[in-house]
């Protein structure tokens, strides 16, 4: 019987031990699609579901996911929502700045599915 050397022993018991976790398919991103993602994760991400099939941490909230599939929806209407300040409820008080604002738009469209289905 051979031995095996006890830290070998001791990763595949760990391995045996740890739970299956179902791992995603990355999603691959432009440079600009990550800065935006970044900033909706640092800024957005505590009332929106900011990723694909999430549900937003405030119910009165849009997920992403609905926003860049609305019908009509085009890059330049995202922008120009997103540059309006005054279109935010006042509990957000914050603007998003230009640049912020091209990076945002560029990561939201990535959530944009031909066979998107709303939720009822």
């Amino acid at each position: 019987m051979t031995k095996l050397p006890s830290a070998s022993l001791l990763l595949l018991t760990l391995a045996a031990c740890a739970p299956a976790v179902p791992r995603l398919a990355p999603i691959e991103l432009t440079e600009q699609e990550a800065r935006g993602y970044s900033f909706a994760k640092a800024n957005c991400a505590g009332c929106h579901a900011i990723t694909a099939n999430a549900a937003s941490p405030n119910v009165e909230s849009p997920g992403f996911q609905a926003v860049a599939n609305m019908p009509g929806l085009t890059r330049e209407t995202l922008r120009n929502f997103l540059r309006d300040s005054h279109n935010y409820p006042s509990a957000m008080n914050f603007t998003v700045e230009p640049g912020q604002v091209e990076d945002l738009t560029a990561y939201v469209l990535t959530l944009r599915r031909a066979d998107y289905k709303p939720e009822i």
